[in-house]
């Protein structure tokens, strides 16, 4: 019988992973190589209902794309959200006013929308635009919330974010996943986008950048730079903590040397996992 050689995997990269590699590398060993389970949090299982109401919302005729139409979205998208995801049920407490509060805090992130952009005005040319491009070897890949496409060709690329705008010491990392996106459309289409805007609606604020060819080609850098720091320390087993402020918030805490606890032993096959595109390149958070 023949044998078939496997044909080899291009390498991949996600704006998730490689912000995880930046921002701890034992976290992306965690959540790469371990895949360790991770709770769902209110929080985050909020911002995927608000995202959806919002991507629903431009199924209707501008005129009707209103706050009432909308707050008529967040129990079905929610419904949807629970089927696909049956343990998301166990985010909300039992009972019809655990419910009802539920849904008002989610209607407030979405009535804050209405104060920053007006979507009668708007017509998105894509949502939740899937892009793709390979550069040297390694395909870069995302979603994007929003592309709008001015009439003479000019590209904004609109990131939703359901919590609060972060302080200059946070900020960079946010930019990253724009200017990452940003990259992406240019090598695919050819041009540079003229916008990037973050929609922060936890404190009602608009974050916008123009980004520049230089930008963007620092970052093409930078990518590079981190897919050879993510195979070196593939190769050397070498997931060392990275600890910053941002350890209050992570799920790993107490595994982590950083704070006392044990890693687990890295399971065989570690470095093939780290690299294996469809976890470097895993797209399912990138929100």
């Amino acid at each position: 019988m023949a044998q078939h050689t496997a044909l080899p995997r291009t390498a991949a990269l996600s704006p998730s992973r490689a912000s995880d590699f930046m921002q701890c590398p034992l976290l992306y060993r965690f959540r790469t190589i371990d895949r360790l389970p991770e709770p769902p949090s209110p929080a985050a299982a909020r911002g995927t209902l608000v995202h959806a109401v919002l991507e629903r919302l431009f199924d209707v005729p501008a005129p009707q794309r209103t706050v009432e139409h909308a707050r008529t979205l967040i129990g079905p998208q929610w419904d949807a959200l629970v089927e696909a995801e049956p343990e998301l049920a166990a985010l909300v407490a039992e009972g019809p006013d655990a419910m009802r509060q539920w849904v008002a805090d989610a209607a407030v992130l979405v009535e804050r929308w209405f104060e920053l952009e007006d979507p009668t005005r708007l017509e998105p040319a894509e949502r939740e635009l899937y892009v793709e491009v390979e550069v040297d070897g390694l395909t870069l890949r995302g979603y994007v919330d929003r592309l709008d496409v001015a009439p003479g060709g000019e590209l904004r690329v609109v990131d939703y974010k359901t919590g609060r705008s972060p302080s200059q010491l946070f900020e960079a990392k946010a930019l990253f996943q724009m200017k990452f996106y940003a990259l992406v459309l240019w090598r695919t289409r050819g041009v540079v986008p003229r916008m990037l805007q973050l929609v922060y609606l936890g404190n009602s604020e608009l974050v916008r950048y123009e980004p520049e060819e230089h930008d963007l080609l620092a970052t093409e850098r930078k990518v590079r730079a981190l897919w050879a720091a993510i195979e070196r320390a593939a190769s050397d087993g070498d997931w060392r903590p990275s600890p910053s402020r941002l350890c209050d918030w992570c799920s790993f805490r107490d595994l982590c040397p950083a704070h006392g606890g044990i890693a687990p032993p890295l399971p065989e096959r570690a470095q093939e996992l780290a690299l294996d595109p469809a976890r470097s390149g895993s797209v399912e958070d990138d929100d």
